[in-house]
Order: structure tokens, then sequence, then C-alpha cells
């Protein structure tokens, strides 16, 4: 088949993948979530295989494990952080309104009314005070997002277990559908990508779990109100670099200086959790457990959550990291063809002209 058509058809069908992610949109969040909570199980299951194990022995006990995990979290963690989020939500203006106090009490020149800061102030608070049971609502009450939670928690774990049962099954299934004159190239590109996926999804995810534990302990240990859920927060945006330590820090101290305003050594406990944070996610953690050669650089996770979060909502931001890396394996393989092409090297073009000059 000439290379044209194979790059119409394969475009085409890139094409309609998506515009079904686009049009199915939170449809696909059960089972794009139950997809790579089967990935990232995988090697477990197949550990077990080894061990003696059948596969569905082996899917059944690593199943169990994590819904005794999901349950666990469900009944200790899950009500604290929503009662944290709630009992934020109505504090914030408050909160808004100790910070304001406190910085008019140390520079009291800011109590003009005509200052721009001092009206800064007044606008923030009054617009948190004005949103924040918008706010509340939209996160916790609203029944469309009782009835996805629900979802997720019926379909998710369904959707994994079969996954996983049918894992290999599935993968050489696949295997003879690849065109038999790229099979080759396909697997190779494809053991590169699960190579790089595996790296960061199954590292970061266990980097964000160990930080998120670490903030949350250390900001309770200090006596930070709201710390368990400052903490997960943190942990959960640690997958951007820097990005988990700056927000989540930000956070942790603008809410220390109301609290703490005075205590200077508090306040300074607060930061120094998150600079141990730092240290030990970037000196420990990441490169033991993700590695430094998963070619992923910062601004392009972030510009590939942002794209995809704006094009395909949730669902987006959950495939953005695996499709980045996908993206970017592929880069990497069309950048290292194009230098050893004629386009590049222009040795079609100087063959010609040697050639040519020959002839006579």
């Amino acid at each position: 088949m000439p290379l044209g058509r194979q790059i119409q058809i394969w475009g085409a069908l890139a094409a309609a993948f998506v515009l079904l992610l686009w049009s199915l949109g939170d449809v696909l969040l059960p089972f794009v979530a139950g997809a790579a909570l089967a990935y990232f199980l995988d090697p477990l299951v197949d550990r077990l295989q080894a061990l003696g194990l059948g596969r569905a022995t082996a899917t059944v006990t690593i199943s169990l494990a994590m819904v005794l995990v999901v349950v666990l979290g469900a009944l200790l963690v899950v009500p604290v952080l929503v009662g944290q989020t709630r009992a934020l939500i109505a504090a914030l203006p408050g909160l808004t309104e100790s910070l304001s106090n406190a910085v008019l009490e140390y520079f009291p020149t800011l109590a003009d009314a005509e200052s721009t800061l001092r009206q800064s102030l007044r606008s923030l608070g009054e617009a948190v005070r004005a949103r924040s049971g918008e706010l509340a609502n939209l996160i916790l009450g609203s029944a469309r997002n009782v009835v996805s939670l629900a979802l997720l928690v019926v379909v998710v774990p369904v959707v994994t277990f079969y996954l996983l049962l049918d894992w290999d099954r599935m993968l050489t299934r696949i295997d003879t559908l690849l065109p038999r004159d790229h099979a080759p190239l396909i697997r190779q590109l494809a053991r590169e990508i699960d190579r790089t996926v595996s790296s960061f999804v199954r590292g970061m995810g266990t980097v964000c779990l160990l930080m998120g534990l670490f903030y949350a302990v250390g900001l309770m240990a200090v006596g930070l109100q709201f710390g368990l859920l400052i903490g997960a927060f943190a942990g959960l945006v640690t997958f951007i670099p820097y990005v988990g330590a700056l927000v989540g820090g930000g956070l942790a101290l603008a809410l220390a200086l109301v609290q703490f305003w005075g205590d200077w050594v508090s306040l300074g406990l607060v930061a120094a959790v998150f600079v141990a944070g730092q240290a030990i996610e970037g000196n420990v953690l990441t490169p033991k457990l993700v590695g430094k050669s998963i070619g992923l650089h910062p601004v392009w996770l972030i510009l590939a959550l942002a794209v995809f979060g704006s094009l395909f909502g949730f669902v987006g931001m959950l495939v953005a990291v695996p499709v980045a890396a996908v993206i970017g394996v592929l880069a990497r393989h069309s950048a290292g063809a194009y230098l050893m092409s004629d386009l590049y090297t222009g040795a079609s073009s100087t063959s010609h002209d040697l050639g040519d000059r020959k002839a006579p």
C-alpha cells in the first residue's frame, strides 16, 4: 500500500479516536480509571503467577487486597478529608478577614481605605464570602458528583478485574492485528512506551502517595489546621515537579500565618516540612522510584495537562501524562528517523550530484 494511503488511513483512525474521546467525555472516566488501575496492578499479578498461582487466583487476590485498601481508606481517611474540606470552605471568609487584620496590625499605613492593597483585600474577602457556599455545594453537594462517585465505585473495580484477568490475552490478540510490514517497529515502540509510561505512572504514583503521607503527618504534627487536607493535596500534585511543594507550601503558609501569627517557630516548622519534603522527593524518592531517563520535561507535562484538561475535562487530565509519554517516545523516534533520512543528510542529492559530475 502506498505510504500516502497508509497515512490517510491511520490519520482517519486517530481523528476518529480523538473525536470519540471528546464526544463521550466523562462517560469514559470509569473505564479509563479501570484500565489505568489494571495497568498499574498487572506486574503484581504477574509476580503472583511466577510464584505458582493461576491467573484467575492471582487476579482475585490482588482485587480483594485493593478492595480492602479502598474500603479502609473510605472509612478512615475520606470522611476526614471531606470534613476538613467543608470546614476550610466555611472558614475561608473568617480566615481572609483574620489575615487582613493581622497584616494591618503590622502595617498600619494600609488602613487607609483608599489604598490599593486595602481595596484588594476587601474585594478578596467579599468574593470569598460570596462564593464559599457555592463552592461547597459544587464540590461536595451536587447530585451529579454523587452519581458519578457511585458509578466510579461500582464500575471501576469490575473493569479492573476483567482487564487484569484477560490482560495477556488482550495483548496477544492486539499483536495478531498489527500490520505485518510494520509489526516489528510497532512492537519496539510499544516496549519503549511501556517502559516510559510504567516508570512514570507507577513510580510517580508511589512518590505521590509517600509525599502526601509525609506532608500530612508533618503538618498535623506541627499542629496546623487542615493539615491532612493540605498534605493530601500537595502529594496529589507532586507528579508535576516543584508544583506540589510550591502550591501546597503556599496554602500551608497562608493558613499558618492566620493560625500562628507571631509564632515564628511554628511558621518555620511549617516551611521546614515542605523544604524537607522537596529534598526527600528530589534526592531520594524520584531518582529511586522513577529514574531520570523517562524523558518527560516539566514544561511538557504542564502543557499536556493544560491542553488535555481543556479539551476533555477530567478524563483528559487523567490520560494527559500517559499520552504525553507516548507522544514523547514517538517524537524521539521521529527525530531519530529524520536524522538518518536523506532529508537531513542530503545523501540522495549528493550522490546524484557526484553521478552527474562523473558522467562526462
